[in-house]
C-alpha cells in the first residue's frame, strides 16, 4: 500500500507542475490545464481513499470538479475576491463554462486509465514475482 501511496503522490506532484506549466505557454490550449486539474483532483483523492473502489473515487472526483465549477456561478464579493488571488484562481476558477465539466471528465477518465494501466502493470509484476518464487 505504501508503494500505491508514494506512485499516486508522484503522479500528483507531476500533474501539478504539468498543469501549472500549461498555462505558461500560449501554444497549449487552456482547457488542457482543465483535464490536468481533473486529473489531480481523481489523484489526490485516489491517494486519500487508497482502499475504496473506483466507481467511488470517479463519483467524487467528478462531484467535486463539478461542484467546484457550478461555484463559479456564486458571486459574492468574498469568494470574488478570493478568486482574485493565484490561490482562489488555481482551486476555484474563475467563471462557469459548460465546457469545463467535459474536460473535467475528461481528465477524470484520463486517471482511470492510468490508473488500470499502472495497476495491470503492479498486478503482471507481482503474479510474475509469485511464479517465480513457487518455481524454485
Amino acid at each position: 500500500m505504501l508503494r500505491s501511496k508514494i506512485t499516486y503522490f508522484v503522479l500528483i506532484i507531476i500533474t501539478i507542475i504539468a498543469g501549472l506549466l500549461s498555462r505558461h505557454f500560449a501554444i497549449i490550449p487552456l482547457f488542457i490545464g482543465d483535464i490536468l486539474w481533473a486529473l489531480m483532483v481523481y489523484f489526490i483523492i485516489r491517494f486519500i481513499f487508497i482502499r475504496k473502489p473506483v466507481k467511488l473515487l470517479v463519483t467524487g472526483s467528478l462531484l467535486f470538479c463539478y461542484a467546484i465549477e457550478f461555484s463559479q456561478l456564486y458571486k459574492a464579493p468574498w469568494i470574488n475576491d478570493l478568486r482574485q488571488t493565484l490561490f482562489g484562481r488555481l482551486v476555484l476558477g474563475a467563471g462557469f463554462l459548460w465546457s469545463d465539466l467535459l474536460c473535467y471528465t475528461l481528465g477524470v477518465g484520463i486517471g482511470i486509465w492510468i490508473d488500470m494501466s499502472l495497476n495491470k502493470r503492479l498486478t503482471h509484476k507481482t503474479l510474475t514475482a509469485i511464479n517465480k518464487s513457487s518455481a524454485k
